[in-house]
């Protein structure tokens, strides 16, 4: 009997040792200075979508992670670290991004997360380094044409858990019942097995599924301003700063209009002049 307790006094005080440590480790994290720390270790790490053409697509060819913002996130980290800087890619979804970044498992996101104020409360986001805007995809067809024809009881609307346009069209579509998936692949999945009359997020992203899915088709035009911004965590200024700084030197030097060009150029009803900087 003696031997059993000492066994689970053992046991009470490892545990009792792994939350003390785990605790100083979180508060340690939470101070650390991350450009610093990616100076010396010549590395950023962004966290980037995977499932997202045009932005970020894993290619299951090589296993890397291809798209307008990993191409973006190159450029920066060469302006931030110098031509040696290296740039590592961390796979995120619309619901891991945020608790990422609060853990320090990455130092940004680039994942095509809209600057909104409740957003604002718990990052600090660059200016916007692409200005989207929401809107419906549908199949070819449908006799949804833009999204108030969504807004009648029996419409079902796909959308992505942890995305903000979730919340956008029950503002204009509120008689529609939004059902929420946990990417866009089984949303888009979704939408082939009729399970939802269209699917909503930013237009940029429906126009990368419309290109790997013909028979499907953005319609209606954008029915709100969605601009992208680079999520840092809180009370890290100088890598926030650092940040902005590498973005205008990438526009200015003419890098990111060719970015858009290598990525947009060829998508069907693509602003390019508006999107150009």
């Amino acid at each position: 009997m003696r031997k059993i307790l000492s066994r689970v006094g053992l046991v009470v005080a490892l545990l009792i040792m792994v939350v003390s440590l785990g605790a100083c480790s979180s508060t340690s994290g939470s101070k650390r200075d991350v450009l610093k720390d990616d100076k010396q270790s010549n590395t950023i790490t962004w966290g980037v979508k995977a499932d997202t053409k045009l932005f970020g697509l894993m290619d299951v060819k090589d296993n890397q992670i291809k798209g307008f913002e990993v191409d973006l996130a190159k450029a920066m980290t060469k302006e931030i670290l110098g031509k040696k800087g290296k740039a590592r890619f961390i796979q995120v979804t619309s619901q891991t991004r945020m608790p990422l970044l609060a853990n320090g498992n990455i130092d940004a996101i680039m994942a095509t997360m809209t600057i909104t104020p409740q957003r604002a409360e718990q990052v600090d986001f660059s200016r916007s380094y692409f200005d989207a805007g929401q809107a419906i995809l549908v199949k070819d067809g449908s006799p949804i044409k833009n999204v108030r024809s969504l807004n009648r009881k029996g419409a079902v609307v796909l959308g992505v858990v942890g995305s903000n346009s979730v919340q956008n069209i029950k503002k204009f579509a509120p008689k529609a019942r939004v059902l929420q998936l946990s990417d866009y692949s089984q949303a888009l999945t979704a939408l082939k097995s009729g399970q939802g009359d269209a699917l909503t997020t930013d237009n940029g992203i429906l126009y990368g599924m419309s290109i790997e899915n013909p028979g499907y088709s953005v319609v209606g035009g954008t029915f709100t301003k969605e601009p992208y911004g680079i999520a840092t965590a809180k009370g890290q200024r100088p890598f926030h700063n650092a940040i902005n700084h590498a973005l205008t030197k990438v526009e200015n030097s003419g890098e990111y209009n060719k970015l858009i060009y290598k990525w947009f150029h060829n998508v069907k009803g693509f602003d390019m002049k508006g999107a150009e900087r």
